[in-house]
Order: structure tokens, then sequence, then C-alpha cells
């Protein structure tokens, strides 16, 4: 599975896991749809459930005239899987090209404004985190 397939499936199960306090792996398993998994997918998606509670602290220091809780439930959960990435595997993947695929992904599945936002809380977490 390509990593951008890995991230818009992460996004979907941590939208269900948001919305309906869905099991991770039953949230996988059903985004899935009976294809096999990836260990990409699943690193992210546990490890944004884990660190959840962290992350979240790193996103609203960042949020500017905003709470977690106004925000669209994509947004969130796509901000939340890019700030695991930005945290947490620094090593694997440059901080660029979480952005870039955040901000296609935010094209994707938020709405019109959505990509300028992700891009630019990400890119205030980014700066400090160099």
């Amino acid at each position: 599975m390509k990593r951008r397939t890995a991230r818009e499936k992460a996004l979907q199960a941590l939208f269900q896991i948001d919305v309906s306090s869905a099991d991770p792996g039953q949230a996988i398993e059903h985004v899935l749809e009976g294809a096999a998994t990836d260990p990409y997918l699943e690193r992210i998606v546990y490890g944004v459930v884990e660190h959840v509670n962290e992350i979240d602290e790193v996103l609203k220091a960042h949020l500017e005239k905003w709470t977690l809780d106004r925000l669209a439930t994509v947004d969130r959960n796509l901000l939340r899987l890019s700030a695991f990435e930005l945290l947490y595997c620094k090593e694997d993947v440059p901080a660029n090209v979480v952005i870039d695929e955040a901000i296609e992904i935010a094209k994707t599945f938020g709405d019109d404004q959505s990509s300028r936002f992700i891009n630019g809380v990400l890119s205030k977490i980014k700066q400090l985190n160099n």
C-alpha cells in the first residue's frame, strides 16, 4: 500500500474512532474492506490513539481563535495524523512531505478552506520542532 493510501485509510479510521469511539483495530479493519493491512497505516492509527493527549496539546498551542472541538472532524483528525508524523516519525518522513501529503488529503476530504488551514497549523508545528 502506498503511503498516501495508508494516510487516507488512517484518516478514515481515526474519523470513526473520534466520532463513534470505535476500537482502533475494528476501525482499521472496516476501512480496509477486506484488503490486507499495512504496517504504516497501523503505526499511524495506533500512534495517534496512544499519543492523542500530547498531540492535542501541541495542536491547541497552534490553533489561533479555534478550539479542537470547533474544528471539522476531518480537519481535526488530519491534523492529529499529520502532527503524529511530524512529532513521532521524524526519522522516517521529512516534515515537508508530511505537510504536502496533508494538504493534498485535505483537498480530497476537507472543505474549500481545509488545505490552507491545515498548512498553516502544520507549518507552525514544523518550525517549533526543527
